[in-house]
Order: C-alpha cells, then structure tokens, then sequence
C-alpha cells in the first residue's frame, strides 16, 4: 500500500485587535489610499499583550484537531514554522505540545521565513510517506508586529500577526501531491531581521526589527514564483487548466496577481485574506487555506497549488488534491 498525506483538518486564528490603514497614518507619513494601492492591505490583525506564539498556535491547532474528528494523543509529531518562536528555546513546537497534553510525540520548530509553512508541510510529507509518522500536526504562528518598527513606513504596513493549522493523516489516497522547496542565500541583506543579542562588531549596532529593500525584492519574487509554478506543474505532469485554486502567500496582491497570471487564472480562483490580514509570514498560506475550506469555496477533490516566497531567500509550492 502506497503511503501518502491527507489534510484530514484545518485551523486558524487571528487577534481581536484590528489596525487600520488609518492607524498607521497616524505613526507614519502615509494614507490608506497609498498603502491599498500599493500591497492591496486595508487592515492586520496585532497580537495582545498575553498573546503569544504558543497561544496562537494553540487556538489554530485545536480548531484543526476538531475538524480532524481525532483526539490529540493521536499526533505523532508537531512541527512548528515561525520566525517569531517564544523563546530561543525550547521550541515553541515543545511549549505547543504541552498545551495540547500530548506526551508522546516528537516536536520542533523550523524557521524558513513566509515560506516556512511550506517547508514544514514538505517536512511532513516526508515523515508520513517514509512511515516515520501516521498524524502529523503542521502550525505556522508568527507574532510579526513585534519585529516591526513602526516609524518604518516601507516595513510597518506590511505585517500582522496569526496562526494557521492543518492536521495531516496517512492515507494510501493522493493528498499531497508533490511538494519542492528552495532557498538561495545571495539574497540574505534584502530581507532580514537582526538578532542583537548575538551581533558581531560588525552589526552590533542594528535593532531587531524587519528590514527589507522592497523594489529589489518583489522583482525576485516573481520571478522565482513563476518558476516555481513550471517546475510543480512538469513534476506532476499536470497543464495550467488543471489548478482548481491557487492559495499564495498573501505578501502583495501584485505578486499574487502575476503569479495567477502564470496559472492563466482568474483571481476569482486565487484565495486573498490580504486585504483583512496583511502580511502573516509563515501563518498566510496556511490561514488562507482554513479560510478557503471552511467557507466552502476549497472542496474534496479540487487540485490546490499552495506556494510562497520569504527571507533567505526562501520559496516553495506544495501540490495537494485536496
């Protein structure tokens, strides 16, 4: 019996608080009109004060447990994407576990930037299809306002904070078709964030917040995007025609838009949760797809391109007949 990956279940969540285009005119030197025209975010969602990334992910990977119709002592094993972990360790993946009173079962935390959710989900693929995991629970949880400097105008109207889960199963049913993943460290000063409490003489002087050269980034971005369209479809064989839906990384609606333009699909077949949620690095895509199944437009059966682009730099897709 051929071994594969199912989504059997999937999560989310998103903080209480809502800031507005408007609110950050307040701190910068912008207005919403710019900031919609220009990554197509109106509103992200900010992280309270007890909130956290273990929390978050709690709340996205209880919602998937439930879906699931399993009980938690089931999961074989957590992996955790996030570039904004609780501690440097132990791992938010360990704190995840605990909160979910799941004994045993391995956990760790992986950090490929936005792209981290897809590297995570590849993880998974593998551990299943190798027979090293039957139930495997995959969280992206970022709290990316706290590494945001909001005198920042190029960085600050980008970014918010939330979790996305997905559970997934054995089956010797296709779920995950293929999955490819890349990083190309060249790109390393476009987009990063500092760790102060480890700089060298040479940077000792940089703060821990987001830094990102905009322009240089975005052109490599789509670049590779459509690359990475080509190469997932030639793996499986598959013609454009055949994507049912493409969930992206919601970054800016104008990579999105070239990325559907590679597909040659209308952007009534792209799932969009940036407008309401800005940037939530690694937790986008996975937050994208709760949203696309549980309101009923993600349906059995129906090919799903998952694909995304972070920091690293990083890119990866993920196949799935869902």
């Amino acid at each position: 019996m051929k071994r594969c990956s199912k989504i059997i279940g999937t999560g989310g969540y998103l903080p209480e608080t809502v800031r507005t285009n408007d609110d950050i005119s307040k701190l910068v030197d912008t207005n919403d009109e710019w900031i919609f025209e220009r990554t197509g975010i109106k509103t992200r969602r900010i992280a309270g004060p007890n909130e956290s990334a273990a929390s978050m992910s709690e709340i996205a990977a209880r919602q998937a447990i439930k879906a699931a119709g399993i009980e938690a002592g089931e999961i074989d094993l957590i992996i955790v994407a996030t570039g904004t972990p609780d501690r440097v360790y132990p791992s938010t993946a360990c704190m995840l576990q605990h909160r979910l009173e799941i004994q045993n079962c391995v956990s760790f935390d992986i950090q490929a930037a936005c792209s981290g959710s897809i590297f995570a989900l590849s993880i998974a693929d593998q551990y299943i299809k190798s027979g090293a995991a039957d139930k495997v629970l995959v969280v992206g949880a970022e709290l990316c306002s706290r590494l945001v400097d909001w005198t920042d105008r190029g960085t600050c109207i980008l970014f918010g904070d939330g979790a996305g889960a997905v559970l997934l199963d054995s089956s010797d049913e296709f779920g995950i078709l293929s999955t490819h993943i890349h990083s190309d460290g060249a790109f390393e000063d476009l987009l990063y964030c500092p760790n102060p409490q480890v700089a060298t003489e040479e940077n000792k002087a940089e703060k821990g917040f987001i830094t990102m050269k905009g322009n240089e980034v975005f052109k490599v971005a789509v670049n590779t995007l459509g690359r990475i369209v080509d190469e997932t479809l030639s793996a499986n064989s598959l013609e454009k025609s055949d994507i049912d839906w493409l969930v992206p990384h919601q970054a800016n609606t104008r990579i999105i838009a070239a990325t559907a333009r590679k597909l040659k699909m209308s952007m009534d077949q792209v799932i969009l949760t940036l407008e309401n949620q800005g940037n939530t690095s690694s937790a986008s895509v996975l937050l994208a797809l709760n949203e696309g199944v549980r309101d009923g437009r993600i349906e059995r059966g129906q090919l799903i391109l998952l694909e995304a682009f972070g920091a690293g730099f990083t890119w990866g897709s993920a196949l799935i007949k869902y």
